[in-house]
């Protein structure tokens, strides 16, 4: 397994970006399952297993300002055609520090692999775990390059009252590492702002390339 993007992630996480020159860093796939595109500031990372000079041919073809290559459709189509795979969107990556002792909601563990949104979790990460709430859930799991990863769902009754930023909170809690990270749709503004008023700091952008 490369430890090249859990290196880089690291980094990111710390605060420590590659260098924003424009430049854009080919590596391989850390697994079987993790492949994409990691936008960071002037900088982007792709991890893909697919012929390196492949990749920067069709990097230099598309239509686009360098700074923006990588995630221009054009150049994104061409990886999913190339690999067979498929992609949901482009999301915002965050990531937070984890918090010490209990989170303030009371929470209890338990397995619920039908959930919907546990479900998706269950395609995307290894070693999920499911947390519940009166009103909502909170999943951790080892997503890209074996990063701790969460998501949450506050039910429609229990909206509007700050369940969602207790959830997302309470993962930095709950959470065995020394950080969590957590991607949102850039459309989802109410996600959006969750996150960050539970701490979580932009850190780029990333589409991911998913088989099967």
């Amino acid at each position: 397994m490369s430890e090249a993007l859990a290196r880089i992630l690291a980094a990111a996480a710390a605060g420590e970006f590659p260098p924003a020159d424009g430049c854009t860093t080919v590596i391989g796939q850390p697994n079987a399952r993790d492949a994409g595109v990691l936008a960071l500031t002037a900088h982007s990372v792709i991890f893909t297993d697919e012929d390196p000079e492949w990749v920067r041919a069709e990097l230099a073809a598309t239509d686009s300002d360098r700074l923006a290559a990588a995630m221009n459709p054009s150049f994104l189509a061409a990886m999913l055609a190339r690999t067979g795979r498929s992609m949901n969107t482009i999301d915002l990556v965050t990531v937070a520090p984890a918090l010490p002792g209990r989170p303030e909601l009371e929470l209890h563990e338990i397995e619920d692999p039908d959930h919907p949104r546990v479900a998706r979790a269950m395609k995307y990460r290894d070693g999920v775990r499911v947390w519940a709430a009166d009103g909502g859930v909170v999943i951790l799991g080892r997503g890209v390059a074996g990063r701790w990863e969460t998501a949450i769902e506050v039910d429609e009754r229990a909206r509007g009252r700050g369940l969602g930023l207790a959830l997302a909170t309470a993962a930095r809690h709950v959470v065995p590492d020394s950080v969590v990270w957590a991607q949102q749709s850039p459309g989802n503004a109410r996600s959006v702002r969750t996150f960050q008023a539970a701490g979580f700091r932009p850190v780029g952008s990333e589409a991911l390339f998913m088989a099967g």
